[in-house]
C-alpha cells in the first residue's frame, strides 16, 4: 500500500523590498529643513557681528599731543626718544634714538598708527615688545605722545 505523499508545505512569500512609511519620510524632510534653517540663521548672525566696527575696533585717542589706542593692557611698554625713519635689517619701519648710544635704540612698527607723521619729534611711545631677530628691542607702537 502506497502511502499518500505528504502535501507540500507552502509558505507565504516574504517581500525583500523595504517599505518606507510616510512618517519616516516626513521625519527626514523635517530634519533636513531644520538643519538648513539653523545654518542660515547662524550665518546671518555671525555676519552681522563681524560687520559691526565697534565690536573689533579699540578705543582711540587723538588730542594735540597724543595719538593712538587707549588699550593700556596690550600696549603697556614705554620708551622715550627722538623718532626716526628706518629699521634694522628689515625689522621695524622706524626707530627711537635714545641717550646711551646704539644699544639703547628701540626699533618700531605700528599696527595702529602711521609713524611717519612723528619723524624728527621727541616722543614717548606706548607699545608691545616683540621678539626681534636683529633688533635688541622691537616694539609694536599703539600710542604716541609728543613731548616737544
Amino acid at each position: 500500500m502506497d502511502s499518500p505523499s505528504p502535501a507540500p508545505i507552502v509558505h507565504p512569500e516574504i517581500s525583500s523590498a523595504p517599505r518606507f512609511s510616510v512618517a519616516l519620510v516626513a521625519v527626514v524632510v523635517i530634519v533636513v529643513a531644520a538643519g538648513i534653517a539653523t545654518g542660515f540663521l547662524l550665518s546671518r548672525k555671525s555676519v552681522s557681528k563681524s560687520s559691526s566696527p565697534s565690536a573689533t575696533a579699540p578705543d582711540m585717542i587723538q588730542t594735540a599731543t597724543e595719538f593712538g589706542s587707549t588699550d593700556t593692557k596690550t600696549f603697556s611698554d614705554t620708551a622715550t626718544g627722538q623718532l626716526q625713519a628706518g629699521g634694522i635689517k628689515g625689522e621695524g619701519t622706524h626707530h627711537l634714538v635714545r641717550p646711551g648710544g646704539d644699544s639703547q635704540t628701540v626699533y618700531l612698527i605700528s599696527s595702529v598708527l602711521d609713524l611717519d607723521q612723528f619723524v624728527g619729534k621727541q616722543v614717548q611711545v606706548y607699545g608691545q615688545t616683540l621678539k626681534g631677530r636683529y633688533a635688541g628691542w622691537l616694539m609694536d607702537v599703539g600710542r604716541v605722545k609728543i613731548l616737544q
